[in-house]
């Protein structure tokens, strides 16, 4: 599946999302993971100064961390 795809995907449906899948696609989008404590992992990329704080809530991630992360990638036109 290439990035528009997955971009089309979380933009139909963003809840229900499972972690450790949304963590999968933010990597891929060349974010890396900065820091994790607990539940909470915090992305960042060279050249976005934004970070993105996600959470697992019994495997899923909250429907506003995916609206956050399509934000970003819509801003820097990460989908290319």
């Amino acid at each position: 599946m290439d990035k528009k795809e997955i971009i089309n995907k979380l933009t139909n449906n963003n809840k229900n999302i499972k972690y450790s899948y949304f963590c999968n696609i933010i990597e891929s989008f060349g974010f890396v993971c900065k820091r994790q404590r607990g539940s909470h992992r915090i992305y960042s990329r060279i050249g976005i100064s934004e970070l993105i704080n996600i959470q697992n809530v019994n495997g899923e991630v909250k429907p506003y961390q995916v609206k956050q992360f399509l934000y970003l990638v819509n801003k820097y036109n990460l989908e290319e």
